[in-house]
């Protein structure tokens, strides 16, 4: 009894002592929001679906292998399974420039390190630096160093590196070759700091296209190489080469260990360069370098930076013994009388050495889009080549010496009948201008793994393939080349919509690769959309009432002998099959430029499939299509958002310019219901089986909605930004769908969910899962509680299911309405007074010192907390 009344007591003084402070203390955020435990995964794509610019194995541990994307983050390829492993998702949506991959290095000393200089884009586009990161666990966590400057890991010459390179005899020391004019750099603490090499004064000059501003940067500096066979273990590398885009001194050469440099004596440059391609630019541009072990420095050039033009070039050697170069293009062909050719329409990229055999290598072409790529291999360090392919002795025909197997990514076609596979003589005008499969385009990145030399990869603008037995290539066999990209999802996913049609889990629109309709989450699909195919899918809607008819909208392809594009398709069968909407907009809206022809933009299907409203992405604006024809929608600015009530067939949403807009005639008219709304845009989204219910999301205003078509506007609190929002099913009690966001609460930004129509909220990503930029669409699913589909920039799509239903608690927050302020500690006071209650949940967020049980120390712990003198718990 006395031990009762003494903690009664001590309760009791300090709940008179807090009550004189605990009027004036200003509510506290919480540590972070309340946050439920999720998995997450991708919706498999298979096979990347974007550009990979860089493969880079480690030279000394086997089977370590990274790959870097130029928008995508980075990947570590799993030992055993042999796919790839995503080792950035930690990237946050504030921070999504990090996931532009200008370069990526692996420690050839401690294999346990690995480097990325992070950062997309040098333009205004975005505000941030490049990184330098820098981990001690392959990948696994990361620490970073911010350099002075922006990088452009999605700039044009991204082909080009590696510019990150790990000394291999003082693995201390790292270079970094910058872009924009910003020299070199060197750090010699394994990348914590760094500092400007000030005796490196060529900075570069090249500029791609000065008349765009993405193309107007000066390209810079190409790559760093290590001469480190003639170095010593322990001790810095003297001879180190740079590459610069400067066609009269496009490569340098320091022989101390990087103290003075000078360009090579000797080197090609643009007035000597033999030219193949009248009309191509002068040659100069070096892209990749290797030094084998018997001293000879490869390197590879274009006439421009690349990726997706160059028209010219060439591959030299250059004996650091005995200082001679040589031209050891390949020629393109032959004579008609046997002898060599050199009618190159392309540059050349990708190099790779055999290290165990030093005179064979293998370069690839770049850009050789007709028919195809090339990958050349020569066994005699460039005496002789041999190309992968060659044209017939007649036209049209290509002898092809690889089989290609693409059954991992079965879409690699382009929905093209397959002609390219089996290797051989193939004839016929398709194997010229369809190839299908292809070798691949933007092929850049190219290594032979340094343990096995019948093991080697190659980038493409849209997967990494790879072969198994390239050293048949030497014996005339065929070379098997396949999918080795399994586990990298490298698209933006511009739409997504989750009918609930049997048999189909999601349909998505992707950018470059159209799209998809996923059947089973874990598995790749056989085909994206065809007929038509868009180069990207903008825009998709199903018909609520009837979820089999499904709508799409993209941009695509001028057809060749008329001023019209196929860019808008309708599907009546759930995804099975797609039309061309008849007859085309174009006959209706006739463009005067091929740019302004009908395409992009956003859709919106009525809620029983009879008609749907069009907001393009060109000068035609917002379009009806109703009673087989189609009208313009002079009502609705161009640009607006649309969607559809997801009730009544004839009801209409839009949004744009801080206006509310609503039709009742399916779509024809549409007039403002509510105008000085608080965001200037909004991807506005109705609510399935509520009339009337629409959400509007506002990237800087936050969160609002309706339930009654616009009239009244109804304000969510603590949202202060919201991009996207969806629905998917309730949970069991409730009546209204969840809701999902990717937004900003108590001031961070991430995936949250709400059962209870926004009056709580859930986080239900984490930190090591945010991948960037997210803000382009999101949904539920109407079938399944708690999965939620996220599309990203770079990342593909994602898709969480939650661990559990139960929130994980948040330390303080006692009464669980996401912030820790004056009612958690009077909730905490009336449980220790024997006035109320708590549950499980609440207990573990009441003990705030953390000690297993809740008594009055945790009360003056909580006081302090209030009071400032301590900032966390």
């Amino acid at each position: 009894m006395k031990i009762r009344n003494i903690k009664r007591i001590m309760i009791l003084y300090l709940l008179i002592v807090f009550t004189c402070t605990s009027l004036l203390v200003q509510p506290v955020s919480a540590n972070g929001p309340v946050s439920a435990s999720y998995n997450w995964n991708n919706v498999k794509i298979g096979g990347g679906g974007g550009y990979v610019c860089g493969i880079v194995y480690n030279p000394t541990e086997k089977g370590l292998v990274y790959a870097r994307t130029d928008m995508g983050g980075a990947y570590i390829r799993n030992k055993q399974t042999l796919e790839w492993e995503p080792i950035t998702d930690w990237v946050s949506p504030d921070e999504w420039n990090l996931l532009g991959c200008e370069s990526i290095a692996t420690d050839p000393v401690d294999t346990n390190r690995v480097y990325i200089a992070a950062g997309t884009y040098t333009n205004s586009w975005t505000s941030m630096n490049g990184y330098i990161l820098r981990s001690e666990d392959y990948g696994k966590t990361w620490e970073r160093t911010e350099l002075p400057f922006k990088f452009g890991g999605n700039m044009p010459g991204r082909s080009v590196g590696e510019r990150l390179m790990v000394d291999p005899n003082s693995n201390n020391i790292l270079y970094f070759a910058a872009r924009s004019g910003k020299g070199l750099w060197k750090s010699t603490d394994y990348g914590k700091t760094w500092a400007k090499v000030s005796s490196f004064t060529n900075v570069g000059n090249y500029v791609e296209d000065p008349n765009f501003e993405y193309s107007s940067d000066n390209l810079g500096l190409c790559f760093v190489t290590f001469d480190s066979y003639k170095g010593t273990k322990g001790t810095p590398t003297k001879d180190i080469y740079v590459g610069v885009a400067d066609k009269k001194n496009p490569l340098y050469v320091s022989h101390d260990a990087g103290v003075t440099w000078n360009p090579v004596e000797g080197q090609p440059t643009e007035s000597t360069f033999t030219q193949h391609n009248s009309k191509a630019l002068k040659i100069g541009i070096p892209q990749h370098a290797v030094v084998s072990s018997k001293g000879i420095l490869y390197v590879t050039y274009c006439d421009r930076g690349g990726p997706y033009q160059c028209d010219d070039g060439a591959v030299y050697k250059y004996d650091t013994n005995t200082s001679v170069w040589t031209d050891i293009t390949p020629p393109s062909g032959k004579n008609w009388d046997g002898s060599p050719k050199y009618e190159n329409y392309y540059g050349f990229s990708g190099l790779s050495v055999d290290a165990q055999n030093p005179d064979t290598l293998i370069i690839s072409s770049l850009q050789s889009w007709w028919p195809d790529n090339f990958i050349f291999r020569s066994k005699d360090a460039g005496k002789t080549w041999d190309a992968i392919w060659e044209n017939g002795d007649s036209y049209p025909s290509r002898n092809l010496k690889y089989t290609m197997d693409i059954s991992k990514a079965p879409w690699l076609t382009f929905g093209n009948k397959i002609n390219a596979a089996s290797g051989g003589l193939v004839t016929g005008d398709e194997i010229m201008n369809n190839p299908a499969p292809k070798l691949g385009w933007m092929m850049s990145a190219l290594a032979i793994n340094p343990f096995d030399s019948n093991e080697m990869m190659y980038g493409t603008g849209a997967t990494i393939y790879g072969s198994k037995n390239l050293t048949d290539w030497d014996s005339g066999k065929l070379v098997n080349i396949e999918v080795m990209g399994t586990g990298v999802e490298e698209t933006a996913v511009l739409s997504l919509i989750c009918p609930p049609i049997s048999g189909v889990e999601l349909i998505s629109g992707v950018g470059d690769i159209c799209g998809f309709v996923h059947k089973d989450l874990k598995v790749g699909p056989d085909m994206m959309m065809t007929t038509p195919r868009f180069t990207s899918t903008t825009g998709l809607d199903y018909a609520e009432l009837n979820p089999k008819t499904i709508v799409r909208v993209g941009n695509t392809d001028k057809e060749q002998y008329e001023m019209i594009k196929k860019s808008v398709a309708i599907s009546k069968d759930g995804g099975a099959t797609w039309a061309e909407v008849q007859p085309n907009i174009s006959y209706t809206f006739p463009a005067n430029t091929a740019d302004d022809i009908v395409q992009g933009g956003t859709v919106a299907v009525s809620a029983d499939g009879s008609t749907f409203v069009w907001s393009t992405g060109t000068s035609q604006g917002v379009v009806c299509y109703v009673n087989g024809g189609w009208k313009a929608v002079s009502t609705l600015p161009a640009g607006a958002n649309v969607c559809s009530d997801r009730v009544n067939p004839k009801v209409f949403y839009a949004y744009a310019n801080n206006t509310f807009y609503s039709s009742n005639d399916g779509g024809q008219t549409f007039t403002a219901v509510k105008t000085g709304l608080e965001s200037s845009a909004s991807k506005i989204k109705a609510v399935p089986n509520k009339e009337g219910h629409v959400w509007i999301p506002g990237s800087t205003t936050g969160l609002s909605y309706t339930t009654d078509g616009g009239k009244t506007i109804n304000k969510v609190n603590d949202i202060t930004r919201s991009d996207v929002v969806g629905f998917g099913k309730a949970k069991a009690g409730e009546d209204y769908l969840a809701i999902y966001m990717c937004g900003e609460k108590d001031g961070l930004y991430a995936v949250y969910r709400s059962d209870d129509m926004a009056k709580s909220w859930v986080r239900v990503n984490d930190d090591q899962h945010q991948y960037g930029s997210i803000n382009y669409s999101i949904t539920g699913d109407l079938r399944v509680y708690g999965r939620v589909f996220v599309a990203t920039n770079g990342r593909g799509i994602v898709y969480g299911e939650p661990n559990s239903d139960t929130p994980t608690p948040t330390i303080g927050d006692i009464n669980e309405d996401g912030r820790v302020d004056a009612l958690d500690f009077a909730a905490l006071k009336r449980y220790l007074l024997g006035s109320t209650t708590l549950t499980d949940n609440q207990l573990i967020a009441a003990d705030v010192n953390r000690d297993g049980s809740v008594n009055a120390i945790d009360l003056a712990v909580f006081k302090s907390y209030l009071l400032g003198i301590i900032t966390s718990f």
